[in-house]
């Protein structure tokens, strides 16, 4: 059997101002968060000859963690600069971009898509101390084919997606669809799709140790006339499997380490990999269509996005969003560019701008009605600074 290259992702996020609200009034979850954030370095070190991790950041959590009052209030618990530090070693971490404010990209409008995108490259870029991001996080795992002109031009080469969503265009094997990168075309602009093993990343979300998944990795690679990539994508601090602070009973200790010291001995031929260094390897072979939809969560599979848009609230609230954006759009339009004899209107105009990309944010969405309410006093507070632009 030839090697089956493994990449592991990590997906983190935290609203904006959660970690803060957590510490006053549920602190032992803020700490589990925080812990589960820190113990990604601290399981990786010694195994930089082999480990190889995918990370996603939102823009909010980089903000909390890049906050200096923030840092001082939580230095008992973890040193959060320290941490951001050691997330830069290259050989065993790689950062993937996503959405500043974390929203579930097919469900707000496009105008919106490219100021996502590039507000968290300017935190990406000043926290980790590099220009480019090869790989873009999806958040929620929430695509459509609409969304490659605008990865295209923030400078991405290839955009994770979920197994269940990805459609050959031309005869491909199941083995071929699930385990090799593809190309997607929109509109004269193409990118690479690396394709999430969805069984595989449930069993990695619940707890599995290494030789289930071992085994599971050969089984369903060894029809593949091909080097195989099989990807796995969970959150990384939700659920008890990464909250755990037993060192034997979380991912990293049960699962990854284990893992690791068999790939040192040479006694498995899984190889832990960086996507980027297997695509200039292998490449990506074939074309995809990628069906609009996210990942699975909960008992939803993610196709039509109920989890966000099953109720009429839901629903009013995105059409809210909408509606506001449109308003933002077109007063940025009439406002022209920046100058001195435009600078209050354009000071409102942003105020309102943040507020309504924030009132995007996922989370708003995602427990029902129980969010909403942030929503839509973020909508509230942008119409205030859009309607003090209009008297002006």
């Amino acid at each position: 059997m030839g090697d089956v290259f493994h990449a592991l992702v990590l997906n983190f996020h935290q609203p904006s101002g959660n970690l803060d609200a957590l510490l006053q009034n549920e602190e032992w979850e803020a700490k589990q968060i925080l812990y589960a954030l820190d113990r990604v370095p601290r399981s990786l070190w010694g195994y930089e000859d082999v480990a190889r991790v995918h990370l996603s950041l939102s823009g909010t959590l980089l903000e909390t963690l890049s906050n200096p009052g923030f840092q001082d209030r939580v230095f008992g618990i973890v040193k959060c600069g320290e941490l951001l530090w050691t997330l830069q070693n290259q050989r065993l971490v790689q950062i993937l971009g996503t959405g500043y404010y974390h929203p579930v990209f097919p469900l707000i409008p496009p105008a919106d898509w490219d100021e996502h995108l590039g507000r968290w490259l300017g935190i990406g870029r000043h926290v980790f101390w590099r220009k480019e991001f090869s790989g873009f996080w999806p958040p929620e795992m929430g695509f459509c084919m609409e969304m490659i002109p605008s990865l295209k031009r923030a400078g991405y080469r290839y955009v994770i997606v979920d197994s269940e969503h990805v459609e050959p265009v031309a005869s491909m094997g199941l083995e071929e669809v699930r385990y090799r990168p593809h190309i997607a075309r929109y509109q004269g602009e193409e990118i690479v799709v690396v394709v999430r093993d969805r069984e595989l990343s449930y069993a990695q979300e619940s707890g599995m140790d290494s030789g289930w998944f071992l085994y599971e990795l050969r089984e369903r690679t060894k029809h593949c006339g091909f080097a195989p990539l099989v990807t796995t994508c969970t959150d990384g601090d939700n659920g008890g499997w990464f909250r755990n602070t037993s060192s034997e009973g979380n991912f990293w200790g049960g699962l990854y380490q284990p893992l690791l010291e068999q790939v040192r001995r040479r006694e498995t031929a899984i190889r832990p990999t960086f996507i980027d260094d297997y695509l200039n390897l292998h490449g990506a072979h074939g074309e995809v269509r990628v069906r609009t939809a996210a990942w699975n969560t909960g008992w939803h599979s993610g196709v039509a996005f109920t989890q966000w848009t099953g109720s009429s609230a839901q629903r009013e609230a995105l059409k809210r969003v909408a509606e506001c954006s449109h308003t933002l759009h077109q007063a940025l339009q009439h406002a022209g560019p920046p100058c001195p004899a435009n600078a209050a209107l354009h000071q409102h105009l942003a105020e309102a701008h943040w507020r309504l990309l924030r009132a995007e944010t996922s989370c708003h969405f995602f427990w029902g009605d129980a969010w909403l309410s942030r929503c839509h006093r973020d909508l509230d507070e942008a119409w205030l600074f859009l309607r003090t632009e209009k008297s002006t």
